[in-house]
């Protein structure tokens, strides 16, 4: 016999939900659509003169070198930084989950950096590896690599990567370690008896146990990394050298309040919204086949 459970007040679940639904509309609905009304507009650059031009703004986008190169850099940037800051905090957090004496210390130091802002994190990496005071780039020079991201491209790029990964890997790290613990050890134990060796232990019982929490936090890097990253670039390479870093969102930006064209960043950040709505709908659609709950 089926249960059906209900409030008796029918008024209350509405008063309930009410802060969600006011956020989201403040916070996201009403930016949005914003953000549409403006990309099918053309504006002077001081915002006196308004005229509806439709999608000649998203033909322009799509028309233009720099942002298809934009594109680019966005994919390498985002597929670099969630593999990095997956991998890294789940080797981090195995190690953790066996340390005995002075595991709390070693838990706390690996969490200290998600506490530190994004625009302070790239200020950090900045100085490490700045060509003329940098300890990092010393180091690398006295070994005989010449390192100088302020004009080489690939450099800028490693950089930024390192940068953002560096400030992700707490986050990861948190919720590997917590799905590490949440695993029954009776069934660790009980495979060892077994004969498995502790790589096929890892391959067979833990990963897959903890494949929800990674793919919830796939999920969220890629999030990471096409939004959250913005101050990271802006303070370590400004898009530079010649667009090599330049990600979407850090275009959306220079569009808009470097070059004045209000048009065609508000354009930018309906495709940005897009592709993103897009990518989290492919992961739950077909990398979720994968994930055993």
């Amino acid at each position: 016999m089926r249960v059906r459970v209900g409030y008796n007040n029918k008024v209350l679940p509405y008063i309930l939900v009410a802060p969600q639904i006011l956020i989201t509309l403040v916070f996201f609905i009403w930016p949005a659509s914003q953000a549409i009304y403006q990309a099918v507009q053309r504006q002077d650059p001081f915002g006196l003169r308004t005229r509806f031009v439709g999608l000649d703004n998203f033909a322009a986008i799509l028309e233009d070198p720099g942002y298809l190169n934009s594109l680019s850099v966005t994919a390498i940037f985002s597929l670099s930084v969630a593999a990095l800051a997956l991998g890294l905090a789940l080797l981090l957090a195995v190690s953790a989950d066996r340390v005995i004496r002075g595991a709390t210390t070693y838990k706390t130091l690996l969490i200290w950096p998600y506490a530190v802002a994004p625009a302070i994190a790239g200020v950090l990496w900045m100085f490490l590896f700045n060509p003329t005071i940098g300890s990092i780039s010393f180091v690398l020079k006295a070994l005989g690599y010449n390192w100088n991201h302020l004009l080489d491209g690939n450099q800028a790029m490693i950089l930024v990567v390192l940068a953002a990964t560096w400030k992700q890997i707490s986050y990861n790290f948190i919720f590997f370690l917590a799905g590490l613990q949440a695993i029954p050890k009776s069934l660790i134990e009980a495979a060892a008896i077994d004969g498995a060796g502790r790589t096929r232990r890892f391959w067979t019982i833990i990963l897959p146990l903890l494949s929800p929490t990674a793919f919830f936090l796939l999920v969220v890097n890629i999030v990471y990394a096409f939004f959250d990253t913005f101050g990271i670039i802006h303070a370590v390479t400004s898009g530079g050298p010649a667009r090599a870093t330049e990600i979407l969102v850090y275009k959306v930006y220079y569009d808009a309040f470097e070059a004045l064209d209000l048009g065609g960043s508000a354009a930018q950040s309906v495709i940005l919204m897009a592709i993103v709505i897009s990518l989290t709908v492919v992961q739950f659609r077909y990398v979720e086949r994968r994930v055993h709950y």
